[in-house]
């Protein structure tokens, strides 16, 4: 796992601006998603990935425990999958023009679809009732790269727990995307996978200052059990 390190200068920065610590720990459970960013065999599984990250398999478990959290207090569990297709050579080639041909190749066949490496890694708990969706970009967000945002809007959720990997790249692309179009986004400390401790921790900062909410695994479970428990208590 990641060492954590957010100076408290940024702290006490976001606290200044924002009022507390945490903006989004008064989270609907209901209109919450857990976001899980390519947790997928070509970031994972040595000799199919183009792109491994060994941090991403220690955040599964955790993964696994938020998700199961979000369900029980009626939230939504949204699986990410970024996916190639040959257009992208055309309407996105400054990508593979800064690539060499080889590692170009390597994404190509890691990515398309019904390949190994396009396939979520197997110790993550996936539902029936989960949804799944595509992207072709590094923020599932960003115009032309999924139907993320109005899969969420149809369901009115408005407030994302995004996990992932990697925290620096499609993780963070997609958590300011999100806040941009107007969702409460938090990026979870222990959910998310780097290369470094030094990438992770400097793009939690940089989402914290500024895009959203930065919470651990056990902070977010305790924010979705405590508000439902008080959603329950209101209703009766």
């Amino acid at each position: 796992m990641h060492k954590l390190s957010i100076p408290q200068t940024i702290i006490d920065r976001v606290v200044a601006r924002r009022g507390r610590e945490h903006i989004h720990d008064n989270l609907d459970p209901a209109k919450t998603a857990l976001v899980v960013v390519d947790m997928q065999n070509a970031f994972m599984l040595p000799g199919v990935a183009h792109a491994l990250c060994p941090m991403a398999e220690k955040i599964v478990p955790n993964i696994n425990r938020l998700a199961a959290a979000v369900r029980a207090t009626g939230g939504t569990v949204v699986w990410i999958k970024t996916t190639f297709k040959n257009d992208a050579l055309q309407n996105w080639s400054t990508y593979f023009a800064m690539v060499t041909p080889q590692q170009g190749a390597k994404r190509i066949a890691a990515l398309t679809a019904d390949s190994k490496g396009h396939e979520l890694w197997p110790a993550l708990d996936v539902q029936s009732d989960d949804l799944v969706v595509e992207k072709n970009r590094f923020s599932a967000f960003i115009q032309g790269s999924s139907n993320l945002a109005e899969v969420l809007r149809a369901r009115g959720l408005d407030t994302l727990l995004i996990t992932g990997t990697v925290t620096n790249v499609c993780c963070e692309s997609t958590a300011r995307d999100a806040m941009m179009l107007n969702f409460k986004t938090v990026m979870m400390t222990d959910g998310n996978a780097a290369n470094t401790d030094e990438e992770h921790n400097a793009s939690l900062c940089a989402f914290y200052l500024t895009f959203g909410d930065i919470m651990s695994t056990d902070f977010a479970i305790g924010c979705l059990e405590r508000n439902a428990h008080k959603g329950r208590a209101a209703a009766e």
